[in-house]
C-alpha cells in the first residue's frame, strides 16, 4: 500500500479533464489528415460524413472507458485494467511498450512536429528543428515535475489558445477564403473508405487517455463520464467545422492536392502573414497535445514501479508536487534519446508512426475485452456507469480496434515490426523480475 501523504491526490476539476483530453487529441492530425482523408475518398459528403462518424465511433469508445475508469479509478489507466484482467506478465508488457514504444514515441513525434513549424517561424540552423523539439521536451517535463498545478495551468493555457485558433481558421475558411475550383470536385474515382477512416481516426486518437486521470479528478463517479462526452463533443463540433473549412476555402480536390492543408487555407485567404500564423497555431497545438502526453505517460510509468520492485524507482509519488517525479525524469530522457535518433536518420517521424500504432491497437483491443471478462468475472462490483446497449456497444468497439490492428499491420509494414521487437525485448526483462522476485522469497 502506498502511504496516504505520497499518493495520487484528486487535484483536477472538471474543466482541467476537459482541458487534457482536448489538448492530447487535437495535436497535429487535424492540420495533416484532412488532405489523405480528401484524398481517399470521393465527395464532399462522404468527406464530412466520415468525420462525423469518427466522433460516433470515438463516443462508442468514451462510453466503454468510462464504465472501467468510474469503476476502476486507479491512476495506472489501462494498465490496471490490463492487470486485473489478464494479470502481471500482460500488464508489465503494457507498461513496457507505453514506456518505450507508444507513448515516448508520441512525444518524440509530436515534438519534431512542433520543431518543424517552430523552425518556419525562426530557424535556429540545420538542426533547428531537433532544437526545438528537445527543448521543449525538456520545458514541459521540468514543468510538470515542478507541480501538478503549473502542469494543468500550462494545460488550460495552451489548449484555450488553440481552440480559439481553431475557431478563426474556421471564421476564416468558411468566410474569408473562396475555392479557385468547385466545391462538389471529385478527388478519387475509387474511394479507399478503409484507409479515409484509418486516418480519421488517428485524428481523434487520445482521447482514451482520460483513463489515466482516474484517480486524480474530483468526484470520478460523476465528472469522469462528463469530461469524456464534453470532449468528445467539442472535438468533434471542431473536427467537422474546420473541415467545411477546408472544403469552401479549397474544395475537396484541392484539400486532396494539397501539401499542408490549412497553411493553404491561410494562405489563399490572408497571404503569407496567413501562413506564419498557422505555423503558429500548429506549433502551440503540438505543444498542447506534447504536455498532456508527458503528463499521462508518467502515470503509467509510475503504476508499473508500484507493482515490480525492479522499476521501484519509477513508483514514488512526490507529495510536495504531486506529481511522480522519477516517472516523469525517465520518461524525458527515453524521449530525448529518441530525439537525438530522429536527428541522425531524419526518419523518426515517419518511423515513429508507424511503429507506435499496431502496439498501440493491439493493446486498446485487449481493454476493450477486459470490460466484458470483469463484468463475468466480478458481476457485483459497483458501476457508476454502466455502458449502454451492452453488449453491442462495446462489441463495436472492439470490431473498430481489432480493424485498425490490422489496417496499422497493414499499412506499416515493416514499421511494425520494430515495434513488435521492442515490445518482445521485454519478455526477458519481465523473466529477469521473475527471477528476482523468488529470490527475495
Amino acid at each position: 500500500a502506498v502511504p496516504e501523504e505520497s499518493a495520487p491526490k484528486p487535484a483536477l476539476g472538471l474543466l482541467d479533464a476537459i482541458g487534457l483530453i482536448v489538448g492530447m487529441v487535437i495535436g497535429a492530425g487535424i492540420f495533416q489528415t484532412p488532405a489523405l482523408v480528401a484524398a481517399n475518398l470521393g465527395s464532399d459528403f462522404t468527406i464530412i460524413l466520415f468525420w462525423v462518424l469518427g466522433g460516433v465511433i470515438s463516443f462508442i469508445g468514451a462510453l466503454c472507458f468510462a464504465e472501467l475508469a468510474t469503476a476502476y479509478p486507479h491512476v495506472g489507466g489501462n494498465y490496471h485494467y490490463l492487470y486485473r484482467t489478464y494479470g502481471r506478465s500482460v500488464a508489465f508488457l503494457f507498461a513496457w511498450a507505453r514506456m518505450t514504444v507508444a507513448q515516448t514515441g508520441s512525444i518524440a513525434l509530436l515534438a519534431f512536429v512542433f520543431g518543424d513549424y517552430a523552425s518556419q517561424i525562426f530557424s535556429l540552423g540545420a538542426y533547428s528543428a531537433s532544437i526545438y523539439a528537445a527543448t521543449a521536451i525538456a520545458l514541459l517535463t521540468v514543468i510538470n515535475i515542478v507541480g501538478l498545478q503549473p502542469g494543468k495551468l500550462t494545460q488550460n493555457w495552451l489548449t484555450a489558445a488553440k481552440v480559439l485558433g481553431l475557431a478563426l481558421v474556421i471564421v476564416i475558411g468558411l468566410v474569408i477564403a473562396t475555392p479557385e475550383t468547385p466545391a462538389n470536385a471529385v478527388t478519387n474515382s475509387t474511394p479507399s473508405w478503409g484507409l479515409a477512416m484509418v486516418f480519421v481516426l488517428l485524428s481523434y486518437g487520445g482521447w482514451n487517455e482520460a483513463a489515466y486521470i482516474s484517480a486524480e479528478i474530483r468526484n470520478p463517479r460523476r465528472n469522469m463520464v462528463r469530461s469524456l462526452m464534453f470532449s468528445i463533443g467539442i472535438i468533434s463540433v471542431i473536427y467537422v467545422a474546420i473541415n467545411l473549412a477546408f472544403l469552401h476555402g479549397l474544395s475537396a480536390a484541392g484539400m486532396a492536392e494539397s501539401k499542408a492543408v490549412a497553411a493553404d487555407l491561410m494562405r489563399r485567404a490572408l497571404g503569407e502573414p496567413g501562413s506564419v500564423f498557422m505555423s503558429l497555431l500548429i506549433a502551440v497545438s503540438t505543444l498542447g497535445a506534447l504536455n498532456a502526453t508527458i503528463f499521462t505517460g508518467a502515470r503509467t510509468n509510475y503504476a508499473l514501479g508500484q507493482d515490480f520492485p525492479l522499476f521501484r524507482f519509477l513508483g514514488q509519488w512526490q507529495s510536495q508536487s504531486n506529481s511522480p517525479n522519477g516517472a516523469l525524469w525517465v520518461q524525458g530522457a527515453i524521449a530525448l534519446s529518441l530525439i537525438v535518433y530522429g536527428s541522425l536518420t531524419r526518419n523518426g517521424f515517419e518511423t515513429m508512426v508507424e511503429y507506435t500504432a499496431p502496439v498501440f491497437w493491439f493493446f486498446l483491443l485487449l481493454v476493450g475485452i477486459a470490460l466484458f471478462l470483469l463484468r463475468i468475472r466480478e458481476p457485483n462490483r459497483s458501476r457508476p456507469f454502466r455502458v449502454p446497449l451492452y453488449p453491442i456497444t462495446p462489441l463495436l468497439f472492439c470490431a473498430t480496434c481489432a480493424y485498425l490492428l490490422y489496417s496499422s499491420l497493414v499499412y506499416t509494414k515493416s514499421g511494425a515490426i520494430v515495434g513488435v521487437i521492442v515490445v518482445a525485448l521485454g519478455i526477458p526483462v519481465l523473466y529477469w523480475q521473475k527471477q528476482l522476485m523468488n529470490s527475495n522469497q
